[in-house]
């Protein structure tokens, strides 16, 4: 029998603010995505030297996923290996792409050469929450709720995962979206419901 699934916390970052659980968190009007991820890292009082140096692949979904554990994840009641990422977007790396072959004009930058792969933002998560369980990341030409549901309930449902992180992670030039949802077994305070309307709601309310 498949047992129900929960939504435990879900966090976007698009069009210039922040919102966790459908509240706004933070707002910032300014005109490059760089910009506001600087603001928002600032204004949560993070302190993580190592941000500085990702791409902005990595620092959208590494912000992201830092504002939805903040308060919502109980991690110390998961082995590192229970806990996995199964992340989504339509451009892959071609942000740092691009900007590295910019860089071999002059100087191949091995800098940005180390985030020509867009799982590179789960790595640079998983590092700094100490997860090790399954991570994948699939390309769509869009948001794919029904795939994040589908491959989810998969992991969950066959105990190859005890906790997931899910979502999509978007960004290439000016337009940057990212939404990240923490899937468990148990329902926490405020959980809904793991379904494929769920998951839609979510991404389109933080693009609305």
């Amino acid at each position: 029998m498949i047992s129900e699934l929960y939504i435990n916390a879900s966090c976007s970052i698009a069009q210039n603010r922040i919102i966790k659980d459908g509240k706004t968190f933070f707002e910032k009007n300014v005109e490059a995505p760089q910009e506001f991820l600087q603001a928002a890292y600032e204004h949560f009082g993070l302190n993580y030297p190592k941000f500085f140096k990702m791409d902005r692949l990595s620092r959208l979904g590494w912000l992201t996923a830092e504002v939805l554990l903040q308060d919502s994840f109980q991690k110390d009641k998961y082995a590192p290996g229970d806990t996995g990422l199964v992340l989504t977007n339509a451009n892959s790396s071609l942000d740092a792409d691009i900007k590295y072959y910019e860089s071999t004009r002059s100087y191949a930058s091995p800098a940005l050469f180390v985030y020509t792969l867009p799982n590179i933002v789960m790595g640079e998560i998983c590092i700094r929450h100490n997860f090790k369980g399954e991570n994948d990341f699939f390309i769509f030409e869009r948001f794919n709720a029904d795939f994040l549901y589908q491959q989810v309930s998969y992991l969950l449902q066959k105990n190859i995962l005890k906790a997931c992180i899910c979502g999509w992670v978007e960004i290439l030039g000016n337009h940057y979206e990212s939404v990240l949802y923490l899937v468990e077994k148990t329902k926490g305070a405020g959980g809904q419901l793991f379904t494929e309307e769920t998951i839609k709601n979510t991404y389109q309310f933080a693009n609305g």
